[in-house]
């Protein structure tokens, strides 16, 4: 996915061998360490080849060959989720600057860390959409409030299956822009089909979207979904109210961010097994109580940083003795 994504934007991409070290069977372990020593030395390869200035990591167990080639260059780490893995720990040991996203993160560093508060980048293109602008797009009534239902680019079950089980009681309450992912939209797309006027308008159905990203979050009054480092940017960009349902195989990532954000008022937390039986009671509740919706639409404004990614990108300049304005 990131090589697809890195030459779409017409830049050069290389890859090294890696593996993960951390749970991984005694069986597959010797492998492994093999695949990482392979990598430090692509990753010194391409090191001495590049002559970097500086260096950028973002996490994961790719980075780690790097980091150890890099040694001694000046660097720095980004850490998207408020809890950091063992792999952005590592990198840590080694990065002249550890850029979070919020101060929730000190706690997870030592205290003499090099940390700098930048926000979540997120794309540009998202905040050129206006409510009515996205609302146009979606070709939405604008007689009810807007329900976002995301569960990420491979769908969440469990979230689509609570939306689908309460579908015809929500679409009493609110328009639905409903973003399945690819797994679950075969039974999404006969749900939708199956819908009778006037809720069949007023249900908006889609395996993904990309362009449109923009224009669904902005034009949403509440969103159900994931927790996942995004929203953490997205949502407050937006001044969205969400109800979070973390992930629970994600170990404790998702529910740190969801913790943080429900502790800040903007958002309210609800276990995965929960889902089924309080996902339209949940969102009842705030239809019903106007002014919590708007309290946490302002507690998500609150953590708003839309100039996430030109922090980085200065900490970098700064970093490589460099300023392009």
């Amino acid at each position: 996915m990131e090589a697809a994504l890195v030459e779409r934007a017409n830049i050069p991409f290389k890859a090294i061998p890696a593996a993960g070290l951390h749970g991984v069977g005694l069986q597959r372990l010797p492998g492994n360490i093999m695949a990482m020593m392979r990598g430090i030395s692509a990753a010194r390869q391409i090191v001495d080849g590049f002559k970097p200035q500086a260096v950028f990591y973002t996490g994961g167990y790719v980075a780690g060959p790097v980091a150890v080639a890099a040694r001694g260059l000046p660097s720095l780490v980004y850490v998207p989720d408020i809890e950091p893995g063992l792999a952005l720990k590592f990198l840590g040991l080694f990065a002249t600057r550890i850029a979070v996203t919020s101060p929730d993160s000190r706690p997870f560093f030592g205290k003499n860390a090099p940390i700098v508060v930048t926000g979540y980048p997120v794309r540009a293109d998202l905040a050129e959409w206006t409510k009515e602008k996205a609302r146009a797009a979606f070709a939405l009534t604008g007689e009810m409030p807007v329900l976002l239902v995301f569960g990420g680019s491979k769908g969440a079950r469990s979230i689509n299956r609570a939306t689908l089980d309460a579908l015809d009681a929500l679409l009493e309450r609110v328009e639905i822009i409903h973003i399945s992912g690819e797994l679950d939209w075969p039974t999404v797309e006969k749900a939708q089909k199956a819908l009778r006027a006037p809720k069949a308008a007023r249900y908006h159905a889609y395996p993904y979207l990309h362009a449109e990203m923009g224009a669904a979050l902005a034009a949403a009054d509440l969103v159900v979904a994931r927790a996942g480092a995004s929203t953490l940017g997205e949502f407050p960009l937006f001044g969205l109210p969400a109800i979070l349902v973390p992930y629970p195989h994600a170990w404790r990532y998702q529910k740190v961010n969801a913790e943080m954000l429900a502790q800040a008022g903007a958002a309210i937390m609800m276990e995965d097994e929960r889902l089924q039986a309080g996902l339209y009671l949940t969102v009842e509740k705030l239809l019903e109580t106007p002014e919590k919706l708007e309290a946490m639409r302002q507690a998500m404004l609150a953590l708003r940083i839309p100039d996430a990614a030109a922090r980085v990108a200065r900490q970098l300049q700064e970093l490589a003795g460099v300023n392009y304005g």
